[in-house]
């Protein structure tokens, strides 16, 4: 038992040292996102949540779980992409964000979850700019996985209010 743990610290440390990090996957609108795992707190179903007068769109309203009340963000909204009817694949992604304030919990509103990935830092690329204002500044960088491209997301950023 000793021996199985020495080795997955092992490994986890070898990880860390490549800049290797795993990355929860989720669909929204047919394509890929992803964020760090590290900041997931759970995976959620979807379920009746409390609305707030006066948010933002992108702000569903919030949840109570065990005690800490969750605001509760729908991405595809955030992102500017056309809303959709949550059904029983949609999910809320529960996250720790930091900010300079301090951390916050928060949900995000996916369409479904997808994998898990460990992907190393420098084969992330930088997402090409393209206008002056920067349509893209929630996502961090692009990585290929296989056949497809990935967006891992700018927590920070999409989630500051």
């Amino acid at each position: 038992m000793n021996a199985e743990k020495s080795e997955l610290n092992n490994a986890l440390s070898l990880q860390q040292e490549q800049g290797i990090k795993q990355f929860l996957t989720f669909i929204m609108a047919d394509e890929e996102y992803g964020v760090d795992i590290l900041t997931v707190q759970e995976i959620r179903s979807w379920e009746e949540i409390t609305e707030l007068p006066n948010s933002p769109d992108f702000v569903k309203g919030v949840i109570n779980l065990r005690g800490t009340i969750v605001p509760i963000i729908d991405l595809r909204l955030r992102f500017g992409l056309s809303s959709a009817e949550y059904g029983s694949l949609t999910v809320v992604i529960v996250v720790k964000v930091e900010f300079e304030q301090g951390s916050k919990i928060m949900g995000i509103a996916v369409d479904a979850v997808s994998d898990v990935y460990s992907i190393a830092e420098q084969d992330a690329k930088a997402v090409p700019s393209l206008s002056e204002s920067n349509s893209c500044e929630y996502v961090a960088g692009l990585v290929n996985v296989g056949e497809k491209m990935i967006a891992l997301i700018d927590l920070q950023k999409t989630m500051n209010i």
